[in-house]
This record gives C-alpha cells, sequence and structure tokens, in this order.
C-alpha cells in the first residue's frame, strides 16, 4: 500500500472522488505540509507543480493506504503529462510519494493559488476529468494527452450551456435518458442515446434511438470594414462537403474557431482574426448565439460582425501551421457580399446568417466611422 501526498487540483475534492473512483468517505485522507516545497503556477496552464522551495510548507492532503488500483488510475490521470513520483517525507514524519513535474516543458509562474483555481476552473476540470476517467482501461494516457484540448473545450461548452439562457419554448417537459453510450472520440465524439420525452399532449413517447454528434462551442466572426464598404472571408478546404460528396471543398466562410477552455466566446473571435487573417478587431458587434443544427449536434455558435479595417494588401494565405491550417483571405465589396448570398452561391449558413444581418445594421455601422 501506498501513501500519496496531493498539493494541487486533487486537493479538491469532487476532483479527486472522479480520479479514484470513489467517494470521500471511502478515502482515508489527512491534511498535512510538505515541508521545504511550495507549490507553483505553471506558465503553459492552469495546473500546478510543485518545487523544492526552502522556507516554504505546502499544504496538501495525505492519501493513505492507496491501492495498486488507485495508483493505475492516478497514473492514468496525472501520467500522461510526465509527472512521476519522488519519495518524500511529510510533517507528520510519514514517507509519502509526490507526483514532480518533468524537467522540461513546465515552467513555474509564482505560487499557486487553490481557491483561485477552484473558482475559475474546478467546475470545468470536474466535467472533463468524468471524460479522461472514462477511458481508463480502454486509452492510454498519451492518447488523453492528445485529446485533452478538446476534452477540456467540450467539458467547457457543457458549462457554458448549464447556464444557457437561450431559446424560447412552450414546453419544458420531461426527458428520461436510458441509456447513454459513446461510440466514439478522437478529435470529436458521437453518443447514442436511448430516450423518452413528454409530448405535448402530457403522454410519454416509447424509448427513442438517437445519436448526437458531440462538438464544442465556436466563435464565428464576418470582418467589416465600414469606411471601404467590404469584408473579408476566408477559404479553405472542408471535411464536411467531402463526406456529403459534393464537388465543391474549398469554402467561402466567415473567420471561425472553437472556443477555448476559459476563454470567452469574444476573446476566442479577436484571437481567431488574428490567426487566420492577421487582423485586429477594433469593436465586436453580437449577432446571434444559436445552434446550427440542434437536432443531432451539440455546437453552438457565438456569431459576430466585426469592424475592422480592411485596405487591400490584407489578402494573403495565412493560418496556424501547428492546426495544419492552409487559409486564403478575399475581400469583397458589400454588394459583391450579397450578390454571392443572394445567387445562392454562398453554401455556409453562418456566412448567409451574418451577411443579412449585416445588410440590416449597414447603415448604423458606416454612421459609426
Amino acid at each position: 500500500m501506498t501513501n500519496l501526498f496531493v498539493y494541487g487540483t486533487l486537493r479538491h475534492v469532487p476532483l479527486l472522488e472522479i480520479v479514484l473512483g470513489r467517494t470521500a468517505a471511502h478515502i482515508d485522507m489527512v491534511v498535512c505540509e510538505l515541508p521545504g516545497h511550495a507549490a507553483m503556477a505553471a506558465l503553459e496552464g492552469p495546473f500546478p507543480l510543485i518545487a523544492v522551495s526552502q522556507g516554504h510548507s505546502q499544504t496538501g492532503l495525505v492519501l493513505n493506504d492507496l491501492s495498486e488500483l488507485d495508483l493505475e488510475r492516478l497514473n492514468f490521470y496525472e501520467g500522461g503529462f510526465d509527472y512521476t513520483l519522488s519519495r518524500e517525507t511529510a510533517s507528520n514524519g510519514q514517507a509519502v510519494d509526490v507526483y514532480f513535474p518533468p524537467k522540461l516543458g513546465v515552467t513555474p509562474n509564482g505560487l499557486w493559488d487553490l481557491h483561485a483555481w477552484e473558482f475559475k476552473w474546478a467546475a470545468m476540470t470536474v466535467i472533463a476529468a468524468r471524460e479522461v476517467m472514462s477511458f481508463f482501461g480502454e486509452r492510454s494516457a498519451a492518447d488523453i494527452v492528445r485529446m485533452f484540448p478538446m476534452i477540456r473545450s467540450r467539458a467547457a461548452a457543457n458549462l457554458n450551456a448549464l447556464s444557457s439562457k437561450h431559446g424560447r419554448t412552450t414546453l419544458r417537459g420531461d426527458v428520461e435518458v436510458v441509456s447513454k453510450t459513446r461510440e466514439y472520440t478522437e478529435f470529436f465524439a458521437l453518443d447514442a442515446f436511448e430516450v423518452k420525452h413528454e409530448r405535448f399532449d402530457g403522454t410519454k413517447t416509447s424509448t427513442l434511438q438517437r445519436a448526437v454528434f458531440v462538438g464544442t462551442d465556436a466563435a464565428i466572426l464576418l470582418p467589416y470594414d465600414p469606411k471601404r464598404d467590404r469584408v473579408l472571408l476566408v477559404e479553405q478546404m472542408r471535411m464536411g462537403p467531402l463526406g456529403r460528396g459534393d464537388p465543391n471543398l474549398w469554402q467561402l466562410e466567415p473567420i471561425a474557431g472553437r472556443v477555448d477552455a476559459g476563454e470567452t466566446p469574444q476573446a476566442c473571435a479577436i484571437r481567431e482574426a488574428e490567426e487566420e487573417a492577421g487582423l485586429t478587431i477594433n469593436h465586436l458587434e453580437q449577432v446571434c448565439e444559436a445552434y446550427p443544427s440542434p437536432g443531432c449536434s451539440t455546437e453552438f455558435f457565438y456569431q459576430y460582425v466585426g469592424l475592422v479595417d480592411l485596405p487591400d494588401d490584407i489578402v494573403g494565405i495565412s493560418g496556424l501551421e501547428s492546426e495544419n491550417e492552409d487559409i486564403r483571405t478575399h475581400l469583397l465589396s458589400f454588394d459583391g457580399l450579397m450578390e454571392l448570398v443572394q445567387s445562392q452561391q454562398a453554401a455556409n449558413v453562418p456566412l448567409v446568417t451574418l451577411a443579412y444581418w449585416l445588410a440590416f445594421h449597414r447603415d448604423r455601422l458606416r454612421g459609426l466611422t
């Protein structure tokens, strides 16, 4: 049996329960100190690392008498990020194992604050941990590291949905989830459901089989220059048309990107404008927040028109090489944009909705300059 000292996010008991797979009442744990050490914030993300620090004594939890299965679960959660165990002595004299960070790739950035982390990150981390631990025994820790950005983004979208105020309905009826299984997970995911739901007449359906594409929240931005009265569109190859058998694989679109965990949709729109087109947005106009395909997808779009300077030489080829992006930008006059939309040549629904919103608000936006 092993005694483990945890100093960081695993001190958050709901997270610890998920990782160990049992409730706190069945975890033998005591508050203790690790002399000569301090939990430091990591520059690379919202997680801590332990470091030797004379004059400090780090508060944490000692998890007593952990089984081999406990350690396997902990190593699955922590090990993929190259944290390794080292034997230390706690303030009560116990010999304890402690997860230390890799020597390279993690940079200390001041003392870590558990309460600040809990306020901003705990709820999302708990949701993400449920998905991570659902892969225990099925996927490798290295797989989890590769999948982790999307896992966190899905968790953030779930958290956004819990506080959603969107949608006007006449029925907020009962829905019974009979079963839910994750059929596929890589960059995106696919869930299969068996559900029963209340009907408008008050009766209930039989068990229905449904499937849901599990994506993330996304920010979508149409850059508009009110002085020159023109917009910028991006062009890139898209998998949707390929999967459908459409010969037109390169699509003209607004700028778009996944809302990362801890990021606001507005910040995402501004970031994506810089990454995809080298643009600095001066002002955001909110257009809508909506599901593009609520019958089969969790994707949720935050759509904006961004006011920006669009000189002739702004166009070119761009995108992040780290994400294998190959993007060409195009300038269209407002009239050219509306011709594209009204001639049915725009095959992208966000582009169509943004164009018609811009047509309605164009005079007001031009008056702002």
